[in-house]
């Protein structure tokens, strides 16, 4: 029995060791996806991953975390990543915080992109922080995102689609063709934007947008490969019998081969990499196989419906420490190199996994499971037999100084013959160990932009991965194994130089993280100093508003009998324009001629709330006239005559009428300012006035009795 249980424990020991080995090896898996700056125009500065350094940028060059882009007065550029285009107007600052294959994650600190989804998966987040908010990409569309160059407010276009801006506390959708300014970091300070009309930028998007849209090569390849719609101008798609569709350049020399055009930098986690000087040599670059076709060199794509697997460079590399290249100077060290043919399989100088080897292979290239677990158990490579190792010119060699100084390889390649290149050895990855100038590039010096705009902390919903210590920190192991990339536990173990660049990124707690329900309440444009609380619905009824006006002291109510003062129906008239202007205190008045308080007749004091006739819009409606046109002219001794008001009557059969928007007049200038008074109470008859009759539910009884009979 005790055998039995250490036989188990001996096993579960076994396979535990194994899970780990095997969760290790897959998460030092490096991303699928990488992004691709596709289009400079103007001035245009990059500063690697962990560097301080600003070179001018180059086009093809691949982005990938840590990277940052700097466009500056009068310069654009173009950065493609996956499913989206992320264009870049003047004065614009950009660092990749995170690109995998799960999310795709920016930081805008000052100026404006143009952004556009073409697809999205479920499982997929492109988020683009800033100083103020972190807006998360949730449909494929069309968005614009501004920062000022203070970094002090935001502004979220969305012309197609729909996003959620994210603060401190608060989150709220923003629908297509919505457009909002938000302040701060809580968005409790935010302003509705009409939508801005089409300025020179978007137009430039826009006639970019149409090569995607139009794109022919987008039925021959996966929608993942970056770059594939420059093919469709500078090149052509034919039929093959062995491979199917195939893609010839139309435009190179005679002697053209791939990966001839271009130069080599060190690109963490992948190693050497290669950026082709053509701007359609991106997708045939780091995707798909190469050809020769009866002399003639074709593209071959991986299949239409897989998702494409970014490779850094799919070449097998030739020689060793013994590789010698004869130059004008004698004999020197050198690399050479020649493209993958279709079916053969791609080995990563970089440690992966069993499902990274089956997949980036799978996803470039026709390939059989047999011809994959062969290749993968294979530890020498020399013995597998490569088709374009044969093929006269596909070899392609420089010095070994041109290759680790990221120098152009067309001005420096070396012709070989084909007995050097039979004898020497295969290998996955040159022997040669990277320099400060493998990781900038050939690259002259640019501009630094200001170091307060990437010094601008932002908000994020998505922590980060840890900053990128930097190659200085790296340089003492690759040198160790020349060629090889670290591995991603032994990288994070470095530490980076204390003048390395780190993005300042305010993480938000999971609490704060909530998910949005609505869009920021509708707002009216601000015309006051005082920002509009977004609680108040401009509509709100004005009897909300009277509990926020100060209420008067205690008030007693008025006697139930009392004699009404002998004012006539002009004077009744005006205290009911009184009531009136009461109770609408936020409206704005204007005056009415027809209603004048005479000059010989004091006009009495305020008094309480008028009859329904005559309450406030709100609550019960307003006959058009009081009085006839006739009845207001006359003087005093005309206006006290009670049978004057024979109206009335027929006022009130005009109730049911809808209320009156018409603003009423303000009360003569005569007359003492009265404190607003809620409705709900009667005010206190004032010594130094005659009292005035109580206007209660009897009011117009007691108006009717005081007429008398009629006739």
């Amino acid at each position: 029995m005790q055998k039995q249980s250490l036989g188990f424990r001996v096993l579960g020991f076994v396979v535990g060791a194994a899970f780990f080995v095997f969760s290790g090896a897959a998460s030092a898996d490096p991303p699928s996806r990488v992004a691709r700056l596709g289009y400079t125009a103007g001035a245009v500065s990059f500063s690697p991953a962990g560097e301080n350094d600003w070179v001018q940028a180059t086009v093809n060059r691949p982005l990938t975390n840590g990277d940052r882009l700097w466009t500056d007065a009068g310069a654009r550029a173009e950065v493609q990543a996956g499913g989206a285009v992320i264009r870049m107007n003047a004065n614009t600052s950009v660092s990749v915080l995170n690109l995998d294959d799960q999310i795709t994650q920016l930081q805008l600190t000052q100026g404006t992109l143009n952004v556009r989804v073409r697809r999205l998966a479920p499982n997929q987040v492109f988020e683009v922080d800033t100083p103020n908010l972190a807006f998360t990409l949730r449909q494929p569309g069309s968005y614009r995102i501004a920062v000022d160059p203070d970094g002090n407010a935001t502004d979220i276009i969305v012309r197609q689609g729909q996003g959620e801006a994210l603060g401190e506390g608060a989150a709220y959708l923003v629908d297509s063709r919505q457009a909002y300014r938000f302040r701060g970091t809580d968005l409790g300070e935010y302003e509705y934007l009409d939508e801005p009309r089409l300025d020179e930028f978007d137009r430039w998007a826009a006639d970019r947008d149409r090569a995607f849209d139009n794109s022919v090569s987008a039925r021959y390849v996966s929608r993942d490969v970056v770059g594939y719609q420059d093919l469709d101008a500078n090149g052509s798609w034919r039929v093959d019998a062995t491979y199917g569709n195939v893609w010839i350049p139309n435009r190179v020399a005679a002697d053209w081969a791939p990966y001839r055009d271009g130069h080599w930098t060190w690109i963490d986690p992948w190693g050497w990499t290669w950026v082709d000087d053509a701007p359609w040599g991106f997708a045939v670059s780091h995707y798909g196989r190469w050809a020769n076709l009866r002399g003639t060199w074709g593209w071959v794509p991986g299949p239409v419906r897989s998702t494409a697997y970014y490779a850094p460079a799919l070449v097998v590399f030739v020689g060793g420490d013994n590789f010698r290249l004869t130059i004008s100077s004698g004999n020197v060290g050198g690399v050479a190199w020649f493209p993958l043919a279709p079916r053969e399989v791609f080995r990563p100088s970089y440690p992966v996994s069993r499902g990274y080897f089956e997949n980036v292979n799978r996803s470039n290239t026709v390939i059989n499971n047999t011809v994959i677990n062969n290749t993968y158990n294979i530890t020498n490579v020399t013995k597998v037999v490569y088709v374009n190792r044969q093929v006269p010119g596909a070899v392609v060699a420089v010095p070994t100084t041109t290759f680790v100084q990221s120098q152009p390889v067309s001005r420096a390649a070396v012709r070989v013959n084909r007995e050097t290149v039979a004898r020497a050895a295969v290998a996955v990855s040159p022997r040669v160990a990277p320099t400060e100038r493998s990781v900038h590039g050939a690259a002259v010096p640019a501009d630094k932009p200001p170091a307060r705009v990437f010094e601008r902390p932002v908000v994020a919903r998505s922590a980060p991965p840890a900053a990128h210590v930097g190659f200085a920190a790296q340089q003492q192991q690759l040198t160790l194994k020349p060629g090889k990339p670290l591995e991603d536990a032994a990288r994070k173990t470095l530490k980076p130089a204390a003048d390395a660049p780190r993005s300042v990124v305010k993480v938000l707690a999971p609490a704060q993280v909530t998910p949005p329900k609505a869009p920021p309440p509708p707002l009216q444009r601000a015309v006051e100093p005082k920002p509009v609380q977004p609680q108040l619905a401009p509509s709100a009824p004005v009897p909300q508003a009277t509990p926020q006006r100060p209420v008067p002291p205690k008030l007693a109510p008025p006697p139930q009998i009392q004699a009404e003062p002998k004012t006539g129906p002009r004077g009744r008239a005006q205290q009911r324009e009184n009531d009136q202007q009461r109770a609408q205190p936020i409206v704005p008045a204007s005056p009415a001629p027809v209603q004048r308080a005479p000059e010989s007749k004091p006009v009495p004091p305020p008094v309480a709330p008028a009859a329904p006739v005559t309450q406030a819009p709100s609550q019960r409606p307003v006959p058009p006239k009081l009085v006839p046109p006739a009845q207001v002219v006359p003087p005093a001794p005309a206006i006290q005559q009670p049978a004057k008001a024979a109206p009335a009557p027929a006022a009130r059969q005009l109730e049911p009428r809808p209320p009156v928007a018409a603003p009423k007049p303000p009360p003569p200038q005569s007359q003492p300012a009265p404190q607003a008074e809620p409705r709900s109470q009667k005010p206190t008859p004032a010594a130094s006035r005659p009292n005035d009759k109580g206007k209660g539910r009897d009011g117009p009884q007691r108006e009717e009795d005081k007429r008398g009979p009629k006739g």
